[in-house]
């Protein structure tokens, strides 16, 4: 019998995903049952993806509301940021088991559909060190300019850097990805 999505994605590994991110709990992160707030998987979600925008499609956070950023004056900096940013469509989290102050977690990322201006993004939570995952979450970004928040004029998509990065994290045949 074939699995079901949320079967599939309770048997997610690490090695299902190409980037992965160290997160060490906080005792704030805690609820009063003494697990991860659901609010804390919604920022490491967040938090991943973000990293990885940053580090691998030219994103600069601190132009996102203007022309011009603390960095983009570097020279260090080899092209100026994309002109276009992320915004959130539709998230969602499926738990499959618990984690609380003070594991150490391991989060991994992967694109699950890249269109012309959007991406599905997903996340798996692991345990330092556990294979099985803990829960496993994402969400939709549509790619719209910065200025105006309207999609592409001429129906260009989003930006071939941002594009670039994530194609890197797409998933073949519903395993791994090709990082």
């Amino acid at each position: 019998m074939a699995q079901t999505t949320l079967e599939q994605k309770k048997s997610r590994t690490r090695k299902d995903y190409a980037f992965h991110l160290e997160y060490r709990t906080r005792w704030s992160d805690n609820d009063m049952y003494a697990h991860l707030n659901n609010s804390i998987y919604a920022f490491l979600i967040d938090s991943i993806v973000n990293a990885h925008l940053i580090a691998h499609c030219g994103l600069d956070p601190f132009s996102a509301r203007s022309s011009s950023s603390p960095s983009s004056s570097s020279a260090a900096s080899p092209s100026p940021s994309p002109s276009q940013i992320g915004l959130v469509v539709s998230s969602y989290c499926d738990y499959f088991a618990s984690v609380s102050f003070p594991d150490v977690l391991d989060l991994g990322l992967r694109v699950v559909k890249l269109g012309s201006s959007s991406v599905t993004y997903e996340v798996g939570i692991f345990l330092r060190e556990e294979e099985m995952v803990k829960a496993v979450g994402g969400f939709t970004h549509v790619f719209v300019e910065k200025e105006g928040m309207k999609p592409a004029a001429g129906g260009k998509g989003m930006d071939g850097r941002i594009r670039a990065g994530l194609e890197k994290l797409i998933v073949k045949g519903g395993g791994e990805s090709k990082l």
